[in-house]
C-alpha cells in the first residue's frame, strides 16, 4: 500500500489498499456520549459553581460551541441555569468564566454577536442576564477580575487571524513572507464605562497573568518576538497598571508557567523546569521578590511533578502535581520546606480550561470545586473541602466505560522506578492471548494519565477490540521530579525509548501478551517515538504514526517553535547538527520493516506536515507497507468530528489488519 490522501471516504481507500472495511474489522469507535466539562469555578463565598460545557459538534464543525452553567453548592432542590439566561442557542460559545469578587456577577467571553469573535461580557448571577462589554477585533482569553471589583483584565491579540497556540491551525502563507507579529498583551476594561486600555508594551507577548493582591501592578510571563515560538525564552515581569511600566524580575533557567502573586504582595510564585510544550507544565515551585531577587527552589528533589499553584497565606502554598502517574494536592511552608500531603488518587482534577492540572478554590482557601474524571469514571464536578469532595453534577451517573480494567504497572529499567499505565483488553479472559499496542504520550514533557478519555485520539477503542493498551511514562516524563524529566535531554530515542521496551517486556513477561502481535503508536512526540521505535527494532509488527518528527535537522527550520528545542539538545541545529542527527528516525530508515500508517495535520506549525511526508515516501520508496492520511485544514490538535472519527477507525483497523488478520485471540499454548 502506497496510498497518499487528503481525507478519502474510509471504504474506498481500505478497499483499494486491500485492507478490510470497517464493517469488515468490526471497527467502531467508543465514542462514549459523556459530557464534557472544560471549566470550573467555586463563586468567592463557595455557595456556588460555575462551569463551561462544551456542545457537541458534528460533520466538519469542529463544535456546536459551549454554554456556561451555575449550580447551587450545598441546596438540597439545586438545579443548574444556564447562563445568560435567555441564551438557547446550540452554536454560540460562551466560556471563559470568572467570578467578581463579591460573587454577584460573572465575566465570560462569547461570540453571540459574530460567530468566531468573541467579546468580554458581565452577567448578573442573580438575574441570569447579561451585557456586553467590548467591540474588538481579535483574539480574547482569560478575563481576570481586579480585586476591587472595578476592572477586568483579558489577554487581546489585536487583528489575530486565529486562537493563539501552536495546537492550533497555522494561517496559510502565500508571497513575501515578512514575519507579521501579533502580540497578545494585558488589556484592562472598566466595568462601568466598558473603556479598553491595552496595557502591556506592543512589543511583547504576555502568555500568563496575575493582579497583585492591591491591584496596582500585574505579574506576566513574557517574551519578545512572536507568540508560539518564544514563551520557551520568556521571563518573570512586574507591570504597572496605571503606568504600564513594565521591569524583568526573574530570567528563568528553563521554562515557568503559573505565576501567582502572594497574599501580602512582596513575593511572586511560578513552577519551573524542562517544559516541551506550553500549557503542558511541570517542574518545581520557584518563589522571586515581587522586586526581583535570587529565586528560591522550594521543592528541589522532589518526586513528583507540581502543575499548578496557590497561596493560601503569606507563607504557605498550595500546588497540585502528578505525583507518580497519580493526580495529587499538596501543601508547602516556605520558612521550613516542609510539604505534607493533602490527598492523591489515580484519577485528573482539573478545573482550568482545556483540562490543565488545577482546582478553584473558594475566598477561604477550604472550599473547593474540581472536576474528576477516570478511566471508570466520566468527568463530573465534585465540591468541598480539599480532598473531602461532594459530587454535585450527576449528568454522566448512567454512562458507562466501552473499555477493560487499567491499572497502574511499575518496572525497573537502568537502575530507574518507571511507571505507565496498562489497560486489559475489554471481556478480559486470562486463558487467551492478546495482542499489544503501546501509546507513548506527545511532550516529552507530559505524562500518560488515568483519565476518562477525551475525543481525540482515544486510545482505549484498542481494548474494545481485544487488546492490552500500555502507555508508559518512560524518563522525560512527568510524575517523578525534574530530574527525570530532564532524562533524556541530549538522549532523545535512546534511555526513553529503552524504558518504553523493558515496559513491553514486564508485560509480555507477567501477562498473556502475544509477543508477535505487538505494535506502537502515539501523536507528537509519540508519532517521533513510533517513527523512531521502528527503525531500531522490528519487534513492533505495525506502527501508526500521528505528526510525528521524522528528521530533527529539516524540522528545525519548518516548525513554527523552534525554541523549544535548545534546552533539549543544548544547542542549535546549525551550530551541532550531529546531535540533532543522531535521534533522527530519517539517520535509519532503511532499517524499516513494520507497516505503517501515517497521519497529520494539513496546517500542523508544531509538527509540519513535510515530516510525516518525509518519512512516508522513504516507506514507499523501500517497499514497506504505508500509508499516509493528511487532514484537511488541521493544525496539531485534530478538531473536526469527522477527522477524529476517521483517525480512530483507519488505526483501529491498521492494527486489526496486522496484528490480528481477522482472527479472534488465540488460545494460550
Amino acid at each position: 500500500m502506497t496510498k497518499h490522501e487528503i481525507l478519502t471516504p474510509m471504504f474506498a481507500l481500505l478497499m483499494a489498499s486491500g485492507m478490510p472495511s470497517p464493517a469488515a474489522a468490526q471497527t467502531q469507535s467508543p465514542a462514549p456520549p459523556a459530557r464534557t466539562i472544560t471549566q470550573a469555578a467555586i463563586s468567592p463565598d463557595g455557595n456556588q459553581v460555575a462551569w463551561v460545557e462544551p456542545i457537541p459538534g458534528s460533520g466538519t464543525q469542529p463544535s456546536g460551541g459551549s454554554a456556561i452553567y451555575v449550580q447551587a453548592v450545598k441546596a438540597a432542590d439545586s438545579r443548574a441555569r444556564r447562563i445568560p439566561a435567555t441564551r438557547e442557542s446550540t452554536t454560540i460559545s460562551d466560556e471563559g468564566v470568572a467570578w467578581s469578587p463579591d460573587g454577584k456577577h460573572l465575566a465570560f467571553l462569547s461570540d453571540a454577536e459574530s460567530v468566531g469573535q468573541a467579546q468580554l461580557y458581565l452577567a448578573d448571577v442573580e438575574t441570569g442576564m447579561a451585557n456586553k462589554l467590548t467591540s474588538l477585533t481579535g483574539f480574547l482569553a482569560d478575563p481576570r477580575w481586579s480585586p476591587d471589583g472595578k476592572t477586568l483584565a483579558i489577554l487581546f491579540t489585536e487583528n489575530a487571524p486565529r486562537a493563539s497556540g501552536p495546537l492550533m491551525a497555522m494561517t496559510a502563507e502565500t508571497g513575501v513572507i515578512e514575519g507579521k507579529v501579533y502580540e497578545q498583551r494585558v488589556t484592562t476594561v472598566e466595568v462601568a464605562s466598558g473603556k479598553v486600555h491595552q496595557l502591556s508594551p506592543a512589543d511583547m507577548y504576555v502568555y500568563e497573568y496575575d493582579w497583585a493582591p492591591d491591584g496596582k501592578s500585574f505579574a506576566a510571563i513574557a517574551a519578545h518576538g512572536a507568540g508560539d515560538p518564544n514563551w520557551w525564552v520568556a521571563q518573570l515581569y512586574t507591570l504597572g497598571a496605571t503606568t504600564a511600566e513594565m521591569k524583568s524580575i526573574y530570567k528563568p533557567h528553563l521554562q515557568i508557567a503559573v505565576p501567582r502573586w502572594s497574599p501580602d504582595g512582596t513575593q511572586v510564585a511560578v513552577i519551573e523546569g524542562l517544559m516541551s510544550d506550553e500549557g503542558s507544565t511541570g517542574g518545581d515551585v520557584m518563589v522571586v521578590c515581587a522586586t526581583g531577587c535570587e529565586a528560591r527552589n522550594l521543592t528541589a528533589g522532589i518526586a513528583a511533578s507540581p502543575n499548578g499553584l496557590f497561596w493560601t497565606s503569606p507563607d504557605k502554598i498550595l500546588f497540585t502535581e502528578n505525583i507518580d502517574g497519580d493526580a495529587g494536592i499538596s501543601t508547602l511552608d516556605l520558612s521550613t520546606k516542609k510539604i505534607s500531603k493533602i490527598w492523591s488518587g489515580p484519577e485528573v482534577i482539573t478545573a482550568g480550561p482545556w483540562g490543565a492540572d488545577e482546582i478553584s478554590l473558594a475566598a477561604d482557601h477550604q472550599s473547593s470545586a474540581v472536576i474528576r474524571s477516570s478511566p471508570r469514571h466520566p468527568p463530573e464536578i465534585w465540591c468541598g473541602p480539599i480532598g473531602q469532595w461532594t459530587q454535585l453534577t450527576h449528568d454522566n451517573d448512567q454512562v458507562r466505560p466501552e473499555w477493560g480494567e487499567m491499572k497502574s504497572l511499575h518496572w525497573i529499567n537502568e537502575g530507574m522506578r518507571i511507571q505507565g499505565w496498562l489497560m486489559y483488553p475489554k471481556d478480559y479472559d486470562p486463558n487467551q492471548r492478546y495482542p499489544l499496542v503501546v501509546v507513548a504520550h506527545g511532550g516529552p514533557a507530559a505524562a500518560a494519565r488515568a483519565q476518562w478519555p477525551g475525543p481525540f485520539f482515544n486510545t482505549y477503542a484498542f481494548s474494545a477490540h481485544g487488546y492490552f493498551v500500555l502507555e508508559p511514562n518512560p524518563r522525560g516524563s512527568y510524575g517523578q521530579g525534574e530530574k527525570f524529566t530532564q532524562g533524556n535531554v541530549k538522549d532523545f530515542g535512546y534511555g526513553d525509548f529503552r524504558d518504553i521496551l523493558a515496559g513491553v517486556d514486564e508485560v509480555v513477561k507477567t501477562l498473556p501478551v502475544d509477543n508477535n502481535r505487538v505494535g506502537i503508536t502515539g501523536w507528537s512526540y509519540g508519532g517521533y517515538m513510533t517513527m523512531w521505535a521502528i527503525t531500531q527494532t522490528h519487534r513492533f509488527r505495525a506502527a501508526v504514526a500521528g505528526a510525528g518528527l521524522s528528521n530533527w535537522l529539516s524540522y528545525y527550520g519548518e516548525n513554527d517553535i523552534d525554541e523549544w528545542m535548545v534546552p533539549y539538545f543544548g544547542t542549535t541545529v546549525y551550530d551541532n547538527p550531529a546531535i540533532y542527527a543522531r535521534s533522527s528516525p530519517m539517520d535509519f530508515i532503511r532499517n524499516v520493516k513494520t507497516p505503517t500508517l501515517v497521519l497529520v495535520g494539513e496546517r500542523d506549525g508544531e509538527v509540519p506536515e513535510p515530516q510525516s511526508r518525509e518519512f512516508w515516501h522513504a516507506l514507499k520508496t523501500l517497499g514497506v507497507d504505508t500509508q499516509f492520511v493528511v487532514y484537511a485544514g488541521e493544525g496539531h490538535a485534530i478538531r473536526q468530528p469527522d477527522h477524529r472519527r476517521d483517525i480512530m477507525e483507519r488505526m483501529v483497523a491498521w492494527f486489526d489488519h496486522y496484528l490480528k488478520a481477522g482472527s479472534a485471540p488465540s488460545p494460550l499454548n
